[in-house]
């Protein structure tokens, strides 16, 4: 028995087929060989074509098929993981209307402030355990008011995932994580928020049909089937957005359990049972896949926007494209830690909400002509997006966050012995690494949507650590001291800013 898993990134589409009996990928691809393109028409903006998603998924599902070699009707199920946040609009055909708006656009922040004053921190910290920020709900208030003729057409909005499903099956459907994520969901009362629907004027209407996570109706359907080379009937079984599925591709399912991932963003992402919200709103908590009547399972997310993606800028623009990243990794462990005093700010990739939502942009400093060359630069990048990780793990903490290891696959950043260096002895906590990826997660996932295991604990049971790296006395003492250095600066820029706004 096979399934399959699907990841919709903003980099890419990544499809796995998983082998239910040994627990393990048996073939993967990924869709296109580039990068995606992130339209960013305006400062801050950022969006995707939904229909080129699809034709990504097609291509990236039809050569993991071919490549596993298996009979595709001996795949029985398939899961979806992908990037959260974004906000697609279709009309009754199920038409695409306007581009994707895509996690890291940062259009509607004034938005989501405004609505916060009006609705009032009590409300939100209560209900809907965030400011409604620049997220999916604050971003479809931006279309009412900008785009009131693309709104007048807007039969359903949904996520991302929610697309690539009705992709796949027709039907218009989404999760009650999904709507989390959006900062569409009241915790208190476990429904969809009327009193923010009403302050930002969304009708009921447009919210599509709530389905479970696990184990819905919904199959592949004979267009879908037909696309892919695959079946009909086909159940998808499980839904989840990126950072919740990499933590369940993880086995990160329980309080005190914390996973990471380093893609084109770096996050941390932490399991509680309770109903924990930041004053500050520089984290945010959201239904985790795992959560169910009577069982709390929140969320708690960390996000750095810049993270793999001041990589790959690097590598196009500083490297020429000329080296891999696995040189570029090379030429930085050439340099010690600290960079000899070069700090990179990684925040060039929209606003980041562990910043209030500053778009601060990236920043390098302190280069010097007669001391730095590229080596430094690629080590500068790998710390700074480690130091911007570790400064939001403070954030965590500060609302009760604790955790001795935390998980993540040995892939993107995390591939990199002087990133793994600098996370690990910087936040001081133990990091095990896994064999696995989002598309694996998701297929897993499937597996157990579709009964294919029978309990959580058997669906992880061939999953095991491949490595594990404490933090060292001496390194720790030399990345502390960098790691203060760069907060120190940080803190300067952003206090800055609050001036200069104070000043106006």
């Amino acid at each position: 028995m096979y399934t399959l898993g699907i990841d919709l990134g903003s980099s890419a589409v990544k499809a796995a087929v998983f082998d239910v009996k040994t627990g393990r990928s048996i073939a993967s691809a990924h869709y296109p060989e580039t990068e995606l393109l992130i339209s960013a028409p305006f400062p801050g903006w950022a969006e995707q074509d939904p229909g080129i998603w699809w034709e990504c998924t097609v291509k990236a599902v039809r050569l993991a098929v071919d490549e596993s070699g298996i009979d595709p009707a001996k795949i029985r199920a398939i899961g979806i993981s992908y990037q959260m946040h974004g906000l697609v609009l279709v009309n009754s055909q199920g038409e695409v209307i306007r581009p994707a708006i895509i996690w890291c656009d940062s259009r509607a922040v004034p938005i989501g402030a405004g609505a916060a004053e009006s609705l009032g921190s009590a409300y939100c910290q209560r209900h809907l355990l965030n400011s409604p920020g620049n997220f999916t709900a604050s971003k479809l208030r931006w279309v009412i008011e900008n785009e009131p003729e693309s709104f007048r057409r807007v039969h359903k909005f949904m996520l991302p995932g929610d697309y690539l499903a009705f992709k796949l099956t027709g039907a218009l459907n989404t999760t009650a994580p999904g709507l989390s994520e959006g900062i569409l969901w009241d915790f208190e009362r476990q429904q969809v928020p009327g009193e923010l629907l009403a302050h930002y004027e969304i009708p009921m209407a447009l919210i599509p049909e709530v389905i479970p996570t696990f184990g819905s109706e919904n199959r592949l359907g004979a267009d879908g089937a037909s696309a892919l080379g695959l079946e009909a009937g086909i159940p998808i079984s499980y839904r989840a957005g990126d950072q919740p599925n990499n933590a369940f591709s993880l086995n990160v399912l329980h309080p005190g359990e914390v996973a990471a991932t380093a893609g084109t963003s770096g996050v941390i992402y932490a399991v509680t049972d309770k109903n924990l919200s930041d004053t500050a709103s520089r984290v945010n908590t959201f239904l985790h896949v795992t959560h169910a009547p009577g069982q709390v399972r929140n969320g708690v997310l960390l996000c750095i926007n810049g993270s793999g993606i001041l990589y790959s800028w690097l590598k196009k623009n500083v490297g020429h494209g000329q080296l891999s990243y696995e040189q570029m990794n090379q030429e930085a462990s050439k340099v010690g830690p600290g960079a000899d005093g070069l700090q990179f700010y990684p925040f060039g990739n929209g606003a980041e909400r562990v910043l209030g939502n500053q778009l601060l942009n990236a920043m390098l400093y302190h280069l010097d002509f007669n001391r730095h060359d590229t080596r430094h630069i690629y080590r500068a990048g790998l710390e700074g997006v480690a130091f911007a990780l570790a400064y939001g793990f403070e954030a965590l903490k500060d609302i009760g966050i604790k955790t001795t290891v935390i998980r993540a696959g040995k892939a993107n950043m995390f591939l990199s012995p002087v990133f793994r260096e600098a996370f690990v002895n910087t936040t001081g906590i133990a990091l095990e690494l896994y064999e696995t990826d989002g598309a694996e997660g998701a297929a897993r996932a499937a597996a157990y949507g579709a009964d294919l295991y029978s309990t959580l604990t058997g669906t992880f049971e061939n999953l095991k650590p491949i490595d594990y790296m404490a933090p060292s006395a001496e390194l720790a003492e030399q990345y502390r001291s960098a790691y203060s250095g760069w907060k120190a600066g940080l803190e300067k820029q952003l206090a800055s800013i609050s001036l200069n706004r104070t000043h106006k």
